[in-house]
């Protein structure tokens, strides 16, 4: 490797940052901002009109800057896919800007579409790891074997994980932080597995994410949108069937896991009982329901990510 590894988060962080910086206000002027659903909490109300697409300015810049330090094959792989859900949550930010359409594409489209790019992710993991069905096992040496179960596993590891980004990305900062945690967490990864050039693509997505943190976090000048979350979450799950480590995903993205299981847990017990377990779903809006403030729920959750990713790595073999 002829890269320095601190000279990719380093460049992506200061591309972000200037580019981030030149953007929100060229969005506001053309009147690009965010439709706020009328079904989500009333504090958010505030929040229309702030510049959304900001996923549209990180990713390709640290996408770029990883493929410029090192060009391969496996880094290609979860750029494209990422790219490729950051296109369809475009597209989606697209209609809820200009056209004022809140809820963005119908969900048929978003899931074609996604499952399409997790099925080219699978086959690209399949065709460069040897035992890409032996899933790494959490505080053991050994591995676990899937075999054809490996196809359904990686397009819901792949699927799931971009919508759980999605879902978590409600309050600001909370998704960029935790994905900056997990995208630490895979560069460690991608060091013990020998796979450097994996490494160096994770940091400058977490060097992106810091700088765009810096303009997202509350009170937020610009959103990521389905851009951001769902290219992220994208490369996220990519990596984890990439690396073998559908299970640690489980641990590292542990808030991304529990704020969907609120969401299905809440539509199944009003369908079931016409009552609902949380004030309002997904997790984050519960509590913010229940007076905690935007700074304090995401200083928590952040920690809760960090705590999650330190268990991971002690598991890990």
């Amino acid at each position: 490797m002829t890269v320095a590894p601190f000279y990719v988060p380093a460049l992506a962080f200061v591309v972000t940052f200037g580019l981030t910086g030149i953007a929100i206000p060229l969005l506001r002027r053309r009147g690009l901002g965010q439709t706020v659903r009328a079904d989500g909490p009333a504090s958010h109300r505030v929040k229309a009109g702030t510049p959304a697409m900001g996923g549209a300015i990180f990713l390709p810049v640290a996408v770029g800057v990883a493929l410029a330090a090192a060009f391969r094959p496996d880094v290609a792989l979860l750029a494209g896919v990422g790219l490729g859900y950051a296109a369809l949550g475009f597209a989606d930010d697209y209609l809820k800007a200009f056209r004022r359409r809140p809820l963005g594409l119908k969900a048929r489209q978003k899931l074609v579409g996604q499952l399409v790019l997790a099925l080219v992710a699978a086959w690209g993991a399949r065709a460069m790891v040897a035992d890409v069905s032996v899933l790494r096992l959490p505080g053991s040496a050994h591995g676990w074997s899937i075999g054809p179960y490996y196809w359904p596993l990686a397009l819901l590891v792949v699927v799931g994980t971009a919508n759980a980004v999605n879902l978590t990305d409600g309050v600001d900062g909370l998704a960029g932080g935790l994905g900056v945690v997990a995208f630490v967490f895979y560069a460690v990864v991608g060091y013990l597995l020998g796979q450097p050039s994996l490494s160096l693509l994770f940091l400058a997505l977490a060097g992106s994410l810091l700088a765009f943190l810096l303009f997202n976090f509350h009170p937020a000048r610009i959103f990521m949108g389905d851009t951001g979350s769902l290219g992220l979450g994208a490369i996220l799950g990519a990596a984890a069937v990439l690396t073998r480590s559908e299970l640690f995903l489980l641990l590292v993205g542990g808030v991304f896991a529990v704020e969907t299981l609120s969401v299905m847990v809440q539509v199944a017990a009003f369908r079931l009982t016409g009552r609902r377990v949380l004030l309002m779903s997904p997790l984050h809006h519960h509590f913010e329901l229940a007076g905690w403030s935007e700074g304090k729920l995401v200083r928590r959750f952040w920690g809760l990510g960090v705590l999650l990713a330190m268990v991971a790595l002690w598991l890990w073999h």
